[in-house]
């Protein structure tokens, strides 16, 4: 009896093969970089560089320092004849720009109210490269169907011009064929075929006026691993009556009975901020040409001073553009007047009390 099991369980191994077993275990996919986007490392030493050699590479940067300003004042759009181009529709897409939030400041209204506002600097912005949406293959996308997205391009757009020998030889290759120097922050728009821009095209912030609607996405201030208490605003439990080493705990989450289980999304301790956030329908009080200022309604908008945010238009139905905006984008103007003000805000070079004579 003993044989015949064995037999039966020898001829049952034999037939067993390797592609037929099962496994549970799950790795987590792999996904790669989209193709413009390179890793900035750092030069490990410049031992190798000669004092002749440190010369030749700050004349080089010069030259191309000087190359660069002269597309501010010789924008590739001067070159475009403006008959041929697309006409604004409700429906198109601009390109928005990369600004830096730097600080906030008071303005007041005609009628004597003061607003809190938010001053964003756009700083040194230029576009890069537009792909077409025919050759717009993202790596990552988070639905299956992508028919919607295939009407748009891409549009890539850098800030802050950076010294070359800081970064990869890489890197550098995505801005030597537009001829520019690297950018520290690069950003893509999803923008409207007939709103592209040729690369090189400087990005000021006049491209929105004042009294329109922006929506502004950044990163919220990194408060590392905080309690419940501050980062989803629980009581806590009582200072006394029996009360022991809990005071800031969240008691009991609930996982008993028939859950037996802790519910996904429960709140409880945990990383808190640094995330991305998106700032819906900011009005713009205040432009400054000179300097390249926005100044925004209200203190609200996500990350701490210094934080690189991002602008484009507003997509809530009730605040979206009635008229044409400067399409698509406004160049660079010399007579452009210094400050542009919002009509409900009193500029502070104007006589705010006047004495009428009886």
């Amino acid at each position: 009896m003993a044989t015949t099991n064995l037999n039966i369980l020898r001829n049952a191994l034999n037939k067993l093969r390797i592609d037929h077993v099962f496994t549970r275990s799950f790795q987590t996919p792999k996904f790669r970089p989209p193709h413009w986007y390179l890793p900035k490392d750092r030069v490990g030493s410049e031992e190798s560089l000669t004092q002749e050699n440190k010369k030749f590479i700050e004349e080089v940067m010069q030259e191309r320092m000087k190359a660069q300003a002269m597309l501010e004042t010789e924008s590739p759009l001067s070159n475009i004849d403006t008959s041929q181009t697309a006409q604004w529709n409700p429906l198109t897409r601009r390109v928005g720009l990369i600004a830096r939030k730097i600080g906030n400041y008071p303005l007041w209204s005609k009628d004597g109210k003061k607003v809190q506002t938010t001053l964003l600097q756009v700083v040194d912005n230029h576009v890069i490269k537009y792909i077409p949406p025919e050759e717009f293959n993202p790596m990552i996308i988070r639905k299956p169907v992508w028919k919607e997205k295939k009407k748009l391009g891409c549009l890539l757009v850098g800030a802050e011009t950076i010294d070359p020998s800081t970064v990869t030889k890489e890197y550098c290759g995505l801005f030597n064929q537009v001829g520019m120097l690297p950018k520290r922050i690069l950003c893509r728009f999803m923008v409207s075929p007939n709103a592209c821009l040729p690369s090189g095209t400087p990005l000021f912030a006049t491209h929105f006026r004042v009294g329109d609607h922006i929506d502004i996405r950044s990163k919220t201030m990194d408060r590392g691993f905080q309690g419940v208490m501050k980062r989803w605003g629980f009581k806590g439990m009582p200072a006394s009556h029996g009360v022991t080493k809990t005071h800031r705990r969240p008691g009991n989450i609930g996982a008993g009975g028939e859950k037996a289980r802790v519910w996904p999304g429960t709140k409880m301790p945990g990383h808190m901020g640094n995330r991305w956030r998106t700032l819906r329908g900011v009005k713009i009080l205040r432009i400054n040409v000179k300097h390249n200022v926005i100044w925004t309604l209200g203190v609200a908008i996500p990350g701490e001073t210094g934080a690189m945010c991002y602008l484009f238009d507003t997509v809530l139905p009730l605040k979206k553009h009635k008229t044409s905006p400067p399409f698509p984008t406004q160049p660079l103007i010399k007579d452009l007047p210094l400050e542009y003000y919002d009509e409900s805000i009193q500029p502070f070079d104007n006589n705010s009390i006047t004495f009428e004579e009886t």
